[in-house]
């Protein structure tokens, strides 16, 4: 299974006359960042919000934004009703003895400090357990958004990765040729140092085979392929964060393509190469976007 890290999902019941919704935005990044907006009095409860909603959408940026209303409105707010009539019986009173006029006094006492004030009671077990049921919904719902996404990255994952494991036996015809070229290029470099008396010949056998061994890329072979196997492994796996370790796999198989290039000195082999490198950018470009 490959997750997107791009989604979306949403959970919302009603309980009595309040509504609660939560809603979850994820887009891809390389750390885990959750955007949370709470009503004013979840402040207590907003760590836990946070693990749960890290738990469940593993990677990603994430926006998530809980809210709490009833039928007549949000419930986060409301006007201390003491406090205004005795803001208001004062200004009246102070306005009358001056005979001033009384202008907008409902405007001017609202603005004043805790005459309108943020719900501060204690959060009840029932609601709590609501919220949480609402958060297990909207996590459920981000992932099947993510899994639906996830389903054609797979595909295009799986055929940029068999293109570079087919790729790989079409070298195997041209090496022959490779190496009869080596030897001719070899042979004629040896022959003109053979008429140097300078020539330290144990020197001259040392560099030759350090180079023939430069030049040899079975190992590179052997490594690509078996990173093709793991890349393939780790993709089918059950665990749904794999989008790391497929991005180190991917840096692991352009080493050993880069360098299956820079030894080829040869055309056709170099050709296979690049087929090679176009599949293993449009892998790295994806594995971004995976959790």
């Amino acid at each position: 299974m490959v997750l997107s890290m791009t989604g979306f999902g949403q959970a919302q019941e009603v309980v009595g006359n309040q509504k609660f919704s939560l809603e979850l935005k994820s887009l891809n990044g390389k750390a885990t960042d959750i955007r949370l907006k709470v009503p004013s009095y979840y402040k207590d409860k907003e760590m836990v919000v946070r693990r749960t909603l890290l738990k469940g959408a593993i990677r990603g940026k994430i926006e998530a934004n809980l809210s709490i209303v009833s039928d007549s409105g949000d419930d986060e707010y409301g006007i201390n009703a003491a406090l205004y009539k005795k803001y208001f019986i004062e200004l009246l009173e102070i306005h009358q003895s001056l005979d001033a006029p009384t202008g907008d006094i409902a405007t001017a006492i609202l603005r004043i400090p805790n005459v309108v004030s943020s719900r501060d009671e204690e959060i009840s077990d029932e609601e709590w357990k609501v919220v949480e049921s609402i958060m297990e919904k909207a996590i459920i719902s981000l992932n099947v958004f993510r899994a639906d996404e996830g389903e054609a990255m797979y595909k295009d994952l799986m055929d940029s990765r068999n293109i570079i494991a087919e790729a790989l036996p079409k070298i195997a015809p041209f090496e022959e040729e490779r190496i009869e070229r080596l030897k001719e290029r070899l042979n004629k470099n040896l022959n003109e140092f053979k008429q140097s008396d300078s020539v330290d010949q144990n020197r001259f056998e040392q560099e030759m085979i350090y180079y023939l061994e430069k030049l040899d890329i079975n190992e590179e072979k052997v490594r690509l392929s078996q990173h093709c196997v793991y890349f393939e492994d780790v993709i089918n796996n059950s665990k749904p964060e794999k989008g790391k370790k497929l991005s180190f796999i991917a840096q692991e198989m352009g080493r050993e393509i880069n360098t299956l290039g820079a030894k080829a000195q040869h055309s056709e082999m170099q050709q296979v190469v690049v087929t090679m490198k176009e599949a293993l950018e449009k892998i790295k470009e994806q594995v971004l976007n995976i959790v």
